[in-house]
């Protein structure tokens, strides 16, 4: 016999098997050393920053206590001009994109929600005529009262 008709022709579905069980078990044996490799080497980073972490915390705490009359008036005014700054340039920004839909909806370009506000003015017309001659109605009635009610 030989080693073609033991085993097959080279390359067959037998050998292709062996050789991916294999590479199977090689890759993932690598797999696991690198990534074990990688968490234990995370997880010392990790407990390092914690221990500076601790250190610095423990350092630093008297000299914030120290200088909080100073820190904690100074973090406050920090904090408004920055929210100020931000709700001043939120507010331009606004602004400028208000500009710009009344700028296309002059021009007639159909700003999104324009639909909408179309509407919204066709409804306040309806209701100021409605008023408006419902007033009128009051009116007649109200003349026409007082004409016909003179008569004690």
């Amino acid at each position: 016999m030989t080693d073609q008709t033991r085993t097959g022709t080279y390359g067959s579905s037998y050998d292709n098997t062996v050789n991916n069980n294999n590479n199977s078990t090689t890759r993932q044996t690598i797999k696991f050393l690198t990534a074990a490799t990688i968490g234990v080497s995370l997880m010392l980073l990790s407990g390092l920053i914690l221990t500076g972490t601790v250190i610095g915390l423990a350092i630093a705490t008297p000299l914030l206590v120290l200088f909080s009359p100073i820190l904690v008036p100074a973090a406050f005014v920090l904090f408004l001009a920055a929210s100020g700054f931000l709700f001043s340039g939120g507010c331009g920004v606004a602004a400028v994109a208000a500009l710009s839909w009344i700028y296309n909806y002059v021009a007639g370009k159909h700003p999104v929600g324009a639909d909408k506000l179309d509407y919204a003015k066709g409804m306040i017309a309806d209701k100021a005529r409605d008023v408006k001659n419902t007033a009128k109605d009051y009116a007649t009635y109200a003349t026409q009262g007082t004409t016909q009610g003179s008569t004690y």
